[in-house]
């Protein structure tokens, strides 16, 4: 499950807006909100923002696969 708050978290710490990452990654602005929305990033898109973002694996993996157990 991503976690999007840890997610637009770093954004906001490395200095970038949703608008400057999506267009790193070659996707709509819009269509990176609704793949917040929807958590469907695709393997490839989230490896890209692991590189775009330059995320340890700790990070990636705390954004990536997070889990809320109620």
């Amino acid at each position: 499950m991503l976690d999007v708050q840890k997610l637009k978290g770093k954004i906001v710490e490395k200095g970038k807006t949703i608008e400057i990452v999506s267009a790193e990654l070659g996707i709509n602005p819009a269509t990176f909100y609704r793949k917040l929305k929807n958590n469907s990033f695709e393997i490839g898109e989230a490896d890209r923002l692991v590189e775009v973002l330059s995320l340890t694996g700790d990070e990636a993996s705390a954004i990536f696969f997070s889990q809320t157990v109620a």
